[in-house]
């Protein structure tokens, strides 16, 4: 998922699916709307919320599949970035974001430019389980990148993807400090937190690190 967008940019209006608004919790509560992260949203919100939970949502998988040519990368050297694959033995883990009354309209708005605007995504309903409460799930707003939008980048091997993000920085900072910050959230979230696809990128990055950087200098973190 995308970072904070340019102040100077204005989004164009852009559809959101029908996602029922939760009921006041009491008569004084504005009604809810939870909004997924799984992405740089799980360290990087950029927007006012009322609570947060890590959980996870099932029948899709996390892939850097998708272009970015703004936070972690340029048009020239595009990196990558996270989308979710329907995938019907999938589970993904990341981080749902309650926003209540005012917060909901703003962060839509800032949403809107991050993710469709900048990002190319689209937004789709699914499932939360929080991992606190596994058996009371919820409904949530989440970005998600489909081959239409011209960034896709599509599948490629754990190999080339890590050249990529080793090679790949953008306004946000290095496309490697993505991949590690997304790959710290899935460790401290526990055992059951099983992400392949990400494990086997950080694991073809630590094999070419050397390659990168013979002198023994680390990567700068932006």
């Amino acid at each position: 998922m995308k970072e904070e967008p340019p102040t100077q940019r204005t989004p164009p209006a852009s559809p959101t699916p029908s996602l029922s608004l939760q009921p006041p919790r009491e008569d004084s509560d504005p009604p809810a709307l939870w909004i997924f992260g799984y992405g740089s949203l799980v360290w990087r919100p950029d927007f006012a919320y009322s609570n947060s939970r890590v959980g996870f949502v099932r029948g899709y998988s996390r892939r850097f599949w998708q272009g970015d040519t703004f936070h972690r990368g340029s048009d020239k050297m595009p990196g990558r970035v996270v989308t979710l694959l329907e995938d019907h033995e999938g589970c993904t883990w990341g981080v749902a974001y309650e926003v209540r009354g005012e917060q909901i309209s703003e962060a839509l708005k800032y949403l809107d430019v991050r993710e469709a605007v900048l990002g190319g995504y689209d937004t789709k309903v699914v499932t939360f389980y929080p991992q606190d409460a596994p058996d009371q799930p919820l409904r949530a707003l989440a970005y998600v990148a489909t081959p239409q939008n011209p960034g896709y980048l599509g599948p490629a091997p754990e190999e080339d993807i890590a050249t990529q993000i080793l090679a790949c920085s953008g306004r946000s900072g290095h496309n490697l400090e993505y991949l590690l910050r997304l790959a710290d959230f899935i460790r401290l979230c526990g055992p059951q937190a099983q992400d392949e696809h990400l494990e086997a990128i950080v694991d073809a990055v630590g094999a070419l690190l050397p390659c990168f950087c013979p002198s023994g200098q680390t990567l700068a973190m932006a």
